[in-house]
């Protein structure tokens, strides 16, 4: 089952003195954490009223209304922020990893043959790798196309088509 809230970023420092905090995003960019319209602590159960967000890098700054001190933004570090599934709508055959994690890949011509769990996704900057892991092995596939036939988050299963190689047991 799908969460609601999905994590988004964790609060790693304070920045300034008058409540700032820096937060490293894990999304594809800082710019859909910055896009995003709200952003919640404990998942969902708390909104965050932020009045100020600026890119600086690979991070985030982030003022939250009620936060006005450096040992208040020191006491949120380490925090983890989350966001709201409704609030994004994702362009076709685009899924939030958290949604990847534990599906079954099999075969796309035989669903008789598993080809492990994906356990992990690696951004490479040319396209995503898929971490599969069976009887503690892991065996990466690249997130493209010609590989991932399909991809069903509702079954729990991604169906793909392997080249030649990338499983000792593939044809």
């Amino acid at each position: 089952m799908k969460k609601e809230f999905l994590e988004i970023g964790k609060i790693v420092s304070t920045c300034g003195l008058t409540g700032e905090v820096r937060v490293l995003p894990w999304s594809d960019s800082p710019d859909f954490f910055m896009s995003l319209s709200s952003r919640y602590f404990e998942e969902g159960a708390q909104k965050l009223t932020v009045q100020k967000a600026l890119p600086q890098k690979n991070v985030v700054i982030l003022k939250l209304s009620g936060v006005d001190t450096i040992e208040a933004a020191n006491a949120l570090r380490g925090k983890v922020l989350y966001m709201s599934r409704a609030d994004v709508t994702l362009p076709e055959r685009t899924f939030f990893v958290q949604d990847l994690i534990g599906l079954r890949v099999i075969d796309a011509d035989d669903p008789a043959v598993e080809y492990g769990l994906l356990s992990d996704v690696s951004q490479t900057g040319a396209n995503d790798v898929y971490h599969l892991t069976k009887n503690g092995k892991t065996t990466l596939i690249p997130a493209i196309r010609q590989v991932v036939e399909e991809t069903d988050v509702e079954k729990g299963i991604m169906r793909c088509r392997p080249r030649q190689g990338l499983f000792e047991d593939a044809d």
